[in-house]
């Protein structure tokens, strides 16, 4: 019996384990959609769910709430001005756990967590600059002459 147990401990130190969940909230904010094991999204979930309906309610309170459990005001204000905005008609349920099978080194139950009406768009946010730099590169490149 699991009586009186509020959490899962995913065997990490409680310093660990909140450092886990603050990474996987922030990468979920900016990101949309994040792959990671079952029980980390079942864990990260609630948490998601709690950060939008706290930036329904644009109040100072609740912003140094959300910039206090994701330490990121970038994140922070993503919340506030689009999310929130984006389902303040929805009563809950922001997010969704999608199972893909199960990790070929250990085996274990993968699943993929993403809000409902995700903007597709929000996970190429980091490689749009990468192209960008490698078209710069590409113009740089003279070819020189080679002698023998």
């Amino acid at each position: 019996m699991r009586h009186k147990f509020g959490y899962k401990k995913l065997n990490r130190t409680s310093e660990h384990r909140k450092a886990l969940i603050k990474n996987m909230l922030n990468s979920l904010v900016k990101y949309e959609q994040i792959t990671t094991t079952l029980p980390k999204a079942k864990i990260l979930k609630p948490q998601a769910d709690k950060l939008i309906t706290l930036g329904k309610k644009d109040t100072l309170q609740n912003i140094r709430r959300i910039i206090s459990k994701l330490q990121d005001k970038a994140s922070a204000s993503k919340i506030r001005k689009n999310l929130s905005k984006r389902y303040e008609n929805r009563k809950g349920g922001y997010t969704r756990i999608i199972k893909t099978g199960f990790r070929y080194g250990d085996n274990a139950p993968m699943a993929v967590i993403e809000f409902v009406d995700r903007d597709i768009e929000a996970k190429k946010v980091d490689k749009k600059k990468v192209e960008k730099n490698k078209e710069t590169e590409k113009k740089t490149d003279i070819p020189q002459k080679v002698t023998a």
